[in-house]
């Protein structure tokens, strides 16, 4: 019996195709994971928000530049890199190098400007728990914006040498998927942060 399998051996499975495998899904209840604790972080804030005196926002009326400029290149990012994903279901590498370079590039300057957000707020860290959860949560997205150049930056190498393909392309999907996740959770940031004080939350 063992004889006659070697003698005439089946197709050996080579991988996932497209999508359908376990580590695109590692990576979406890995995303999940991270949306419960920035949900816990935003909870902080409303329910502080909602139990502190008048004034424990110390920034009633944040200032909207750069803030909403570097919003809108951060969610145009999402269609660049799908656009690269694109570029690499179609079997168009330089398609897919272009949209993943340019993402790069995107997220780089967001992540600078972000920075020079934090050195020009007229507070510090520790001057109330309003201060501590903005930069507390900024930061904590800031390091998945660095999480996600870092996987921009693989996608962009091993797209150079050509380890993809339309069918081999799950790597990509999921790197992806992580990039769309740090896009969105920053729409919540946002809203939270430099929107809600103008609606006379916390004021």
């Amino acid at each position: 019996m063992a004889e006659h399998a070697l003698a005439r051996p089946g197709q050996l499975a080579v991988g996932p195709i497209g999508r359908n495998g376990l580590g695109y899904w590692g990576v979406a209840m890995l995303i999940a994971t991270e949306a419960a604790l920035f949900g816990y972080l935003l909870f902080s804030y409303y329910y502080n928000g909602a139990t502190q005196p008048p004034g424990w926002i110390l920034e009633p009326a944040p200032k909207m530049f750069p803030a909403v400029p570097n919003t809108v290149l951060l969610l145009a990012s999402s269609g660049v890199v799908w656009w690269g994903e694109k570029g690499i279901e179609a079997g168009r590498r330089g398609q897919a190098l272009l949209g993943f370079g340019i993402t790069f590039l995107m997220g780089a300057i967001f992540a600078a400007v972000q920075i020079y957000e934090w050195l020009i707020k007229p507070f510090g860290f520790a001057a109330n728990s309003y201060s501590s959860l903005y930069f507390t949560t900024t930061a904590f997205h800031m390091a998945h914006v660095i999480a996600g150049l870092i996987i921009l930056a693989a996608l962009f190498g091993w797209t150079a040498l050509d380890y993809f393909s339309p069918r081999r392309r799950i790597v990509v999907s999921a790197g992806v998927l992580y990039w769309h996740f740090v896009d969105v959770v920053w729409v919540f940031v946002f809203t939270t942060y430099y929107l809600t004080p103008y609606l006379g939350f916390g004021t």
